[in-house]
């Protein structure tokens, strides 16, 4: 008996299958290329360069970025599991609804929080102002441009990824294991730190990795507050000083970065086992609170929401509508349709090629998985299809420095040839979406993979014994089964290229500025009111995966 496959092709269409599996590999090489070629990079340092960088400014880069990613790793943890046990293991009026309004710092990009904070409460803000007014001219204020301010605002943007995973994991524990500790003498608090709180490690342990890889992603947050990072390096030299070469060596210390949190993630999970058994179905027993006790509980969750979400839409509303009256009629939307047109231009571009290619790589590694599991074809498309999802691991500067190592030789070569006249794929749409689809390629693939797999091959051969051709049960069985997860990754491709502010700023053509890049110019400016629209539209599209997420979790 054949083995099943997917999609069973006619002999004569093996030349066919054979070419796929090659198209497939070529895009798969053109997604690892920029990341390996880094490493080569890495090999092939140069000495003055990495001396000059250590006596000048490399010592403070790396220790404030190992401190960011201390002090964020254990804020988000802090904050993301507190807010999951509180609305998982008690209940409090409107419990129901900050369950849902925990999420919604997601929407909010880091540098867009940023800039709001520094707005409200450095020293000519608000919050001083009034500070002062009311306690004297000299009175003790905590310093906002600070590494302690770069933490507490990406701690309260990025929470929500360890709070969505330990909500997740306490609800999925079962009771039963739960009450055999409270029987066996355990207090509530006692059975929540030696048997709750383990058992939720790898959710745990995911999420503040979530959280540092998008720290360590950052470089317009940590510039608000005057605490240079690596990232906010590359994008320094890149762009203040035009030395790419130094930009991408520093890049390279950055990749290294990345690979370590990778590493030290798996190594954190280990081997053991955390499988949940019995009571399937029933979550753990909340404890009702009333009254006062009922009303703090509420305080807390109140507090965050407040602060991380509240608070900066706030801000930005109130800007937005005074920006907006203060502009000649008529200008403000010919400067606000150019930018949304450039972002939602390459935004759309950028997700329809990351899912159209995600859907070629998912569609044949699964054809061959399927056809012959233990083939070396199989396990090699395996392995690059999962090394090719590497970038969204990576800071989006390390991307566009890789990205340049393999556009610049082709243009000099194309130069020199006598082909082109000038640089042609370097600062072009072309080298910009470029580094989008290897940036997010993870997104994309994870979202039409998941589909995929859901099909069985049953369903396919059930249409093959009918007569179907291999076009028409891909248009009539496969497209109708993996819309869902086809449209998904089109929508967050889609909203994480309108967030991508470095590989952006790094890459963009002259003249194809976008929302983000728009605002965090003027916000890097001090003109808050003005980078309040911009930022507000990018909060208000990333609204939508967090419905998504919140109807999930409901």
């Amino acid at each position: 008996m054949q083995p099943s496959t997917l999609l069973t092709p006619r002999p004569s269409a093996r030349l066919a299958r054979w070419g796929v599996f090659v198209l497939v590999g070529g895009v798969l090489a053109l997604l690892l290329l920029p990341i390996g070629l880094l490493f080569v990079e890495g090999i092939t340092f140069t000495p003055d360069l990495w001396a000059r960088l250590w006596a000048t400014s490399l010592p403070r880069m790396i220790v404030n970025t190992a401190l960011l990613l201390l002090g964020v790793g254990a804020g988000t943890c802090v904050i993301g599991v507190g807010m999951a046990w509180l609305v998982t293991g008690y209940d409090f009026p409107l419990r129901g609804i900050f369950d849902r309004a925990l999420l919604l710092p997601l929407a909010v990009p880091p540098f867009v929080m940023g800039f709001v904070y520094m707005a409200t409460f450095d020293y000519a803000g608000p919050v001083q102002t009034a500070w002062r007014a009311l306690l004297g001219r000299d009175a003790w204020f905590p310093p906002i441009r600070s590494g302690w301010g770069a933490i507490a605002v990406m701690t309260l943007v990025l929470y929500p990824y360890v709070y969505l995973l330990a909500r997740a994991s306490f609800r999925e524990q079962a009771a039963s294991t739960f009450d055999a500790a409270r029987v066996m003498g355990f207090s509530r608090r006692r059975a929540f730190f030696q048997l709750v709180l383990p058992m939720a490690r790898p959710s745990l342990i995911a999420g503040v990795t979530l959280a540092a890889m998008e720290t360590l992603t950052d470089f317009a947050t940590v510039r608000f507050f005057a605490f240079p990072t690596l990232s906010e390096g590359v994008v320094r030299i890149w762009e203040g000083r035009m030395d790419r070469a130094g930009a991408t060596e520093l890049a390279v210390l950055l990749l290294v970065f990345a690979l370590l949190l990778i590493t030290l993630e798996r190594a954190l999970r280990g081997r053991a086992r955390y499988d949940q058994q019995g009571s399937a179905g029933r979550r753990l027993t909340a404890v009702v609170l009333t009254g006062w006790r009922g009303w703090t509980a509420a305080l807390a969750p109140a507090i965050v929401v407040g602060l991380a979400f509240v608070l900066p839409v706030g801000r930005l509303i109130a800007w937005t509508l005074n920006e907006i009256d203060g502009h000649i009629p008529g200008t403000w939307e010919t400067i606000y349709g150019a930018y949304i047109g450039n972002s939602f231009t390459l935004a759309g571009a950028a997700a329809a090629i990351t899912v159209t290619l995600a859907l070629l790589i998912a569609f044949t590694e699964k054809n061959e998985r399927s056809r012959n599991r233990a083939g070396h074809r199989a396990r090699a498309l395996r392995w690059s299809a999962r090394l090719a999802t590497l970038g969204y691991a990576m800071p989006g500067a390390v991307v566009a420095a890789g990205v340049l190592l393999v556009v610049a030789p082709i243009d000099h070569a194309l130069i020199a040839a006598g082909v082109i006249g000038g640089l042609a794929l370097t600062g072009s749409i072309v080298g910009l979406l470029y580094a989008y689809v290897v940036r997010f390629m993870a997104v994309g693939y994870q979202s039409v993979s998941a589909s995929l797999e859901r099909i069985k091959p049953s369903m396919t051969e059930a249409g093959q014994t009918m007569g179907a051709g291999q076009l028409r049960i891909a248009r009539r069985i496969i497209a109708p089964l993996i819309r869902g997860g086809t449209a998904a990754g089109v929508l967050l491709v889609f909203v994480d290229v309108l967030k991508e502010l470095p590989a952006t700023l790094l890459l963009r053509p002259f003249g194809m500025d976008t929302l983000a890049i728009w605002s965090y110019m003027l916000a890097a400016e001090s003109f808050w009111q003005a980078a309040a629209l911009p930022a507000l539209t990018i909060l208000a599209i990333s609204l939508i995966p967090v419905a998504v997420l919140m109807r999930i979790g409901r």
